[in-house]
């Protein structure tokens, strides 16, 4: 199965993804905006996933993956890695994205490359029902 992939941009959109997924039952994939590892940085990004999944009672472990988009620096997406992120998305060339999942793979992490199927929150009024309704009709 694809994963289910919701865009966030702050806090409040990673809550309203982490209920609409439990909501919806099924499990949701956490992706920053693109090149947030430039601007938000890695703990950042993971402190908010944290915290949205942390305040989710009943949540099922592993029902909420975050990826951090590192856009196509690679000091950006080892920096990203060194910090904690288990998976992270890097649009580097092939050359340099090979070395980069090699590293990530031997620490247990993951590259994600290439388009994803999502809904970007940016500019949504109701995130939650967004997020609910962009689910539902991927079951």
């Amino acid at each position: 199965m694809k994963p289910r992939v919701i865009i966030i941009h702050s806090l409040d959109h990673a809550r309203s993804a982490v209920t609409a997924a439990m909501q919806c039952g099924v499990p949701v994939t956490i992706a920053s905006a693109p090149f947030a590892a430039a601007y938000a940085g890695a703990r950042w990004f993971r402190k908010v996933v944290e915290k949205a999944v942390a305040e989710q009672d009943g949540l099922p472990p592993g029902h909420i993956t975050a990826v951090l988009d590192c856009g196509d620096e690679p000091g950006l997406a080892l920096s990203a890695l060194r910090q904690g992120m288990k998976v992270i998305r890097y649009s580097g060339g092939a050359a340099s994205r090979g070395k980069i999942a090699a590293i990530a793979a031997e620490l247990g992490a993951e590259l994600w490359h290439g388009k994803m199927d999502s809904l970007d929150l940016d500019g949504v009024n109701n995130a939650t029902d967004s997020c609910r309704k962009w689910l539902e009709k991927r079951r």
